[in-house]
């Protein structure tokens, strides 16, 4: 009987371990994305002879604009004039007025590297303006005030990398009433440009970005803005082999791909175009599914969606001829890659500038 109630005792300790630890709150795992479980595939130049290894399932950190949420706190400041007084600069005058430094240099005509005279009488412009925080996005911010952030770029006239600093302060277009969390969300809507753009962590006036990864398996935090390359190296390649089924310009729904889309198997590797920085892994533009945006020096940025697993992580430095995902048919009924290339913020046809089949 002894015996018997031990082991009662220790099936009813059993059957409680269980529901004491879903009482416990568990760690946060990483944040799910369009990545396969491992599988063998085929990997390598598609020309050459198949050669076949597992691919791990790489963790996906929640992008920048995620980690790092905004307060909608913009102060609203009046048009004024500001007479230069000695030792001041822009950065300061912007401190002191409340507007920011870029929107006064262009107020003012005043070009790179800004330099000011003693008794210059400046035009203030008036405006919402954020306080730039450490870490912010310009994704962040536009969410947070319910604002195109192209706008917001063209406002401020920002430009690559696109990287916004630690007390910089970023003029919000729009009207200055406040909007209730459902307009917000209305007026929002997350695109490639905005990648392009707005995915960089703010980081401090004087720091540097920091340098590309050598391998998926250093992964970049969040907060941590990657440098671009410089310039573009070599020429562009084809990312896949198969038939283009939609061309770069208008479609017959009416609206325009910024991309041409190629028809391929599932599974199929998908290859860097040339070399440069994996700038963004993800799946946060719903139809364009599994995501992978390349920068590549000299303002290009290549753009490779619907993939089904992805390889490489943010921040990492790839070659030519690299895989970086696999084909898939994320955010779409098909087979198929998106393949976009930009100049800046421009959609270019990616035909012309690869080489003919």
């Amino acid at each position: 009987m002894a015996a018997r109630g031990s082991i009662g005792r220790v099936i009813a300790a059993g059957m409680l371990l269980p529901l004491l630890a879903a009482c416990i709150p568990q760690a946060a795992g990483p944040r799910p994305g369009p990545r396969a479980t491992p599988r063998t595939v085929y990997t390598g130049d598609p020309t050459a002879a198949p050669r076949r290894e597992d691919v791990p399932a790489l963790p996906a950190p929640p992008p920048a604009w995620e980690a790092r949420p905004v307060t909608a706190d913009a102060r609203a400041i009046p048009s004024s004039t500001y007479i230069v007084e000695r030792g001041d600069t822009l950065r300061g005058i912007a401190n002191k007025t409340g507007a920011g430094s870029e929107a006064i240099a262009r107020a003012n005509g005043i070009a790179p590297p800004f330099v000011i005279q003693v008794g210059q009488r400046l035009t203030i412009p008036g405006g919402r303006y954020h306080l730039v925080r450490a870490g912010e996005t310009g994704i962040a911010i536009a969410r947070a005030y319910g604002v195109d952030w192209g706008q917001v770029v063209t406002a401020n006239d920002l430009s690559e990398p696109y990287i916004l600093r630690t007390g910089q302060r970023v003029l919000i277009p729009g009207a200055d009433r406040p909007r209730t969390l459902e307009e917000r969300a209305a007026a929002f809507r997350l695109d490639v440009d905005d990648i392009v753009t707005g995915s960089q962590p703010a980081i401090a006036e004087r720091a540097r970005p920091s340098r590309p990864t050598a391998s998926s398996a250093r992964v970049l935090p969040p907060d941590a803005a990657v440098a671009p390359p410089t310039a573009l190296r070599g020429s562009f390649q084809w990312p896949v082999q198969g038939q283009v089924v939609r061309r770069f310009g208008p479609i017959a729904s009416g609206e325009r791909s910024d991309g041409i889309k190629i028809a391929v198997p599932l599974d199929t590797p998908i290859l860097a175009a040339a070399d440069g920085t994996v700038a963004y892994v993800g799946s946060d533009i719903p139809s364009l599914g599994g995501l992978v945006m390349i920068q590549h020096g000299g303002g290009w940025t290549t753009v490779y969606g619907h993939a089904g697993q992805l390889i490489v992580q943010r921040g990492q430095a790839v070659k030519r001829g690299q895989m970086i995902a696999l084909s898939g048919d994320s955010g779409t009924n098909r087979p198929q890659l998106h393949f976009e290339m930009r100049q800046g913020r421009t959609p270019v046809d990616p035909l012309p500038r690869l080489p003919s089949r």
